[in-house]
């Protein structure tokens, strides 16, 4: 008798995708850079939650506030990311436009990041991030469009 492999992969919990992403050794140096760390996953809800570390040294203005780009790229990694669990990790999904609104600044420490897929179509994803300081205020908010691609036909060199 011989095993037959099943033509679809098997469904990841949550769980799973939480401890993927926990024990992964290749994290992208953008996301080592802003201190990303994934905290929460439901693909039921397609949302993450993540936190950074926004280290003084590398993400300051000259105001000694984390500069707005490093929030932005915060919220993009939050939606991003978002899209890869609602996929089941299948697809990776390159931003196609994104939005911001600044509410307050931003300062050193633990940034608290909320990643939602409102939408997942076969063509574009629409998709909105918050970030909030350790005292629960939201500091930005964002909306996107990506671009779902099966991580088998990416080719983002």
């Amino acid at each position: 008798m011989t095993d037959v492999a099943s033509p679809e992969p098997e469904a990841l919990t949550d769980e799973a995708i939480l401890a993927r992403f926990l024990r992964s050794k290749n994290q992208p140096t953008g996301s080592q850079t802003l201190g990303f760390r994934m905290v929460a996953v439901s693909q039921a809800e397609k949302s993450v939650e993540v936190e950074f570390d926004a280290r003084a040294e590398l993400l300051l203005n000259p105001m000694k506030q984390i500069q707005g780009g490093y929030l932005c790229a915060m919220l993009d990694e939050c939606m991003s990311v978002a899209c890869m669990v609602a996929s089941g990790m299948t697809h990776v999904a390159p931003t196609a436009e994104m939005k911001t609104t600044f509410f307050r600044p931003a300062q050193p420490g633990k940034i608290r990041g909320i990643g939602k897929v409102v939408r997942w179509g076969s063509r574009v994803a629409f998709t909105e991030g918050e970030l909030y300081d350790p005292e629960g205020r939201l500091l930005a908010k964002g909306t996107g469009t990506a671009i779902p691609t099966p991580f088998a036909s990416y080719k983002g060199k």
